[in-house]
C-alpha cells in the first residue's frame, strides 16, 4: 500500500536559473501538497503532461528523493525514516533503462539479486521465471551493449522485480518500445495485479490506461487535478474519448493557473 499525504517537493532556482526562466521567484514547486492512496491488487494509473511533476512524485514514493513536505509511507513505513525498509519492498522501473554495458542480463539480475540479499537458489528460481515471462532466455548471454533498446527494457524490469517486490512502480514503461515487446510489460503488469501488489503506472498511451487502470490521478503544475476510479472516468467521458476528456481537464486547469 503506498499512502501519499500533503507532500511538496520545492527547488531553490540559482541566480543563472532565475535568469534562464526569466523569472524573480526564488523557487519553484515541482510537486504542491499531493496527496492519494494506492491500495494492494490494483493498478493506480498516474498521468499529466511533460513537467507535470509526475516523475518527481514517482521517485518520491520509490525514496530516490526526499519530500520538502508532508509523508510518505509505503507497507505503513515512512520513505524519509525508514527509506532502506521501503527500498527492499519497491520495484522501480523507468523509460531509461541504464544498465552495464559489459555485463549479461544473467550477470545483471543476478548481481541484483545478491544486492538484496536473495539465496542462490532463490535468484535462479526468480530469474527463470521472470525470464520465462518476458521471454529473454535466447538473449541472456549476450553482453547488454549487443541488445536492442526492447531487449534492454525487459532485462531492467527483470533487475528491479528480481526480489518479488510488494509494491511496483512502472514509469512510462513502454515508451518507444515495439507491439510485442510493448505486451509482454503490459502481461506482467496484469500478473502484479492478479498476485495483489500495489501498482503505480504512468503512460502516456491512453490504450494502455483503459486496458489496466483501476484508480486514475491526473496531476497538472505540480497538483492533483483529478483522483477517481476509472469506472467512474469513463462514465463522465460525454462521448469524448479518454485522450479527448485528459486533454480538456488537463487545459481547463492550466488555464485556471494562468489567471491566478
Amino acid at each position: 500500500m503506498i499512502d501519499v499525504k500533503n507532500v511538496t517537493k520545492k527547488y531553490t532556482l540559482t541566480k543563472k536559473q532565475q535568469k534562464e526562466l526569466q523569472t524573480n521567484t526564488q523557487s519553484v514547486f515541482a510537486v504542491n501538497n499531493v496527496s492519494f492512496t494506492c491500495t494492494p491488487g490494483k493498478v493506480f494509473s498516474l498521468l499529466g503532461p511533460n513537467g507535470a511533476g509526475k516523475t518527481t512524485l514517482l521517485r518520491m514514493v520509490a525514496t530516490i528523493l526526499k519530500p520538502t513536505e508532508g509523508t510518505i509511507l509505503v507497507n505503513n513505513k515512512s520513505t524519509i525514516t525508514n527509506a532502506t525498509e521501503v527500498q527492499k519492498s519497491i520495484g522501480f522501473l523507468t523509460g531509461s533503462t541504464n544498465l552495464y554495458d559489459k555485463l549479461t542480463p544473467q550477470e545483471t539480475v543476478t548481481y541484483f539479486g545478491k544486492l538484496h540479499g536473495i539465496s542462490k537458489s532463490g535468484i535462479q528460481q526468480r530469474t527463470q521465471l521472470l525470464f520465462d515471462q518476458l521471454n529473454i532466455h535466447e538473449f541472456s548471454t549476450k553482453r547488454i551493449s549487443q541488445l536492442s533498446t526492447g531487449m534492454k527494457q525487459k532485462v531492467s524490469i527483470a533487475r528491479s522485480m528480481i526480489h518479488d517486490p510488494d509494491v511496483v512502480i512502472f514509469d512510462e514503461p513502454t515508451s518507444g518500445l515495439d507491439v510485442i515487446t510493448a505486451n509482454s510489460i503490459i502481461e506482467l503488469i496484469k500478473q502484479c495485479k492478479a498476485a495483489g501488489k500495489t501498482i503505480i503506472f504512468s503512460s502516456h498511451i491512453m490504450s494502455e490506461v483503459d486496458l489496466l487502470c483501476d484508480e486514475l490521478a491526473i496531476i497538472n503544475h505540480g497538483k492533483i487535478i483529478y483522483n477517481d476510479a476509472m469506472d467512474n472516468f469513463r462514465m463522465q467521458l460525454n462521448g469524448q474519448s479518454l485522450t479527448e476528456a485528459f486533454i480538456d481537464i488537463v487545459k481547463n486547469n492550466t488555464l485556471a493557473h494562468q489567471e491566478i
